[in-house]
C-alpha cells in the first residue's frame, strides 16, 4: 500500500535512506544527499509517500513535488530486506500516476553520475537524459519522462 507519509514515519523513512544509500558514501566520496534531507520538513508539507507491506511496516517511500511545469521527483528508496521486489518501480508509478491526476505532463529526476545502476534503469522506465550539473558538489543526470494525460 502507498500512502502519505506522517510525522511518525520519519524514523523508519530516515533508516530506509540510510540502508539504501549507505553503500554509495565509497563511490561517492561522501554520502549523499538523500542520506541527509529534512525528512520532517517534507512530510510536513506533504511531499513524501511510504509504500508499506502486508503488516505496516515501511518498504520504501518517495518524495516528489511540483515545480515549474512538471513533477520532480527528488528521492526514491527502499529497504535493503524489500529490494529486487518492485517496490521502487511502483513508488516511481505512483508518482507518475499523481503527476497525471494533477495535470502535469512531465516528471523530471536526477541521480547521482556515480550511481550507475540508476544510469540503466531510469531508461527503462521511459525516462530520457536531459541535462548533467554540478550542484552542491554532486555530479548529476537529470532525467525526464513525458506523459500522456489521455
Amino acid at each position: 500500500m502507498i500512502r502519505l507519509a506522517v510525522a511518525a514515519d520519519e524514523n523508519d523513512i530516515r533508516t530506509c535512506a540510510e540502508g539504501a544509500y549507505t553503500r554509495y558514501i565509497t563511490v561517492i566520496g561522501r554520502r549523499p544527499a538523500p542520506m541527509d534531507a529534512d525528512f520532517a520538513a517534507q512530510i510536513a508539507v506533504g511531499h513524501v509517500h511510504v509504500s508499506t507491506g502486508p503488516a505496516g511496516e515501511l518498504q520504501g517511500f518517495i518524495v516528489f513535488f511540483v515545480e515549474a511545469e512538471h513533477i520532480m521527483l527528488e528521492n526514491v528508496a527502499v529497504m535493503p530486506a524489500a529490494a529486487g521486489k518492485g517496490i521502487g518501480k511502483a513508488l516511481i508509478g505512483f508518482c507518475e500516476d499523481e503527476a497525471r491526476r494533477l495535470g502535469f505532463s512531465a516528471v523530471q529526476l536526477y541521480t547521482n553520475e556515480k550511481m550507475t545502476e540508476n544510469l540503466s534503469i531510469y531508461p527503462r522506465l521511459g525516462y530520457v537524459e536531459i541535462d548533467r550539473r554540478t550542484e552542491n558538489g554532486f555530479n548529476r543526470v537529470y532525467f525526464e519522462k513525458r506523459l500522456s494525460l489521455a
